[in-house]
């Protein structure tokens, strides 16, 4: 992408954005097998979805289960369908990570409960 490019999918990011964010790292992540695997980084973790920074990112519409935890007292664990809705790849010297961001397709309403409740702890933790 060219500069001006990158200017204006930062500006649409930031426009789509409904609710607020926050960064989580995923650990583990079931596949198909029923084996948990390392996955990649969690960032803008919401209640719509989260975007994973990792070198391989899974293909646009491509659909599977994410399972992450949440690190509350509680330690809840969400496990919902998601879907490919963008991919960056990697590109040197690039000031994007590469990764892919991903909508929920599933997301109970208390796993969305907790992410927003995690994702206000947040805010309020940074903004102090």
């Amino acid at each position: 992408m060219s500069s001006s490019e990158d200017q204006e999918y930062e500006t649409e990011q930031k426009n789509k954005r409904r609710t607020a964010r926050a960064a989580l790292i995923v650990e583990k992540i079931p596949c198909a097998d029923g084996q948990k695997t390392f996955f990649g980084y969690a960032k803008n973790l919401s209640r719509g979805g989260l975007f994973i920074s990792t070198v391989k990112p899974r293909e646009l519409g491509e659909q599977f289960m994410i399972e992450l935890t949440l690190p509350t007292a509680a330690r809840f664990t969400l496990r919902c369908q998601c879907e490919v809705v963008w991919k960056r790849l990697f590109v040197r010297k690039s000031p994007h990570e590469p990764g892919m961001g991903l909508r929920f397709l599933d997301l109970s309403a208390e796993a969305g409960e907790q992410i927003d409740l995690w994702v206000t702890e947040q805010v309020n933790t940074l903004s102090k």
